[in-house]
């Protein structure tokens, strides 16, 4: 089971949320070091420790993350960020 699990619902294009998930994506990896790659509408990202995807669908987006044991001590903060991310990129959850 995933560490932190997202599904938030978007009222954007499927390309208009694709470039928003591309700026989160930046965000995360600026802040904690992660590298990225889309593979279609998924955004795949890892580094030693966490790894993990943002699925991109018509109207939602599932965003699925695993901690290692050590970063399990800041699952808190991580999950907050990502939450702002997305609020900032998508639009607040409704």
């Amino acid at each position: 089971m995933p560490s932190i699990q997202i599904s938030r619902k978007h009222t954007r294009s499927l390309k208009e949320a694709r470039v928003a998930i591309e700026h989160v994506a930046e965000k995360l990896a600026e802040k904690f070091a992660v590298e990225y790659e889309w593979r279609g509408n998924t955004l795949h990202f890892e580094r030693m420790g966490v790894n993990g995807n943002i699925q991109l669908g018509r109207g939602k987006v599932d965003i699925l993350v695993q901690l290692g044991f050590l970063l399990m001590a800041l699952r808190g903060p991580i999950e907050t960020e990502i939450h702002r991310y997305i609020d900032k990129e998508l639009g607040p959850e409704e």
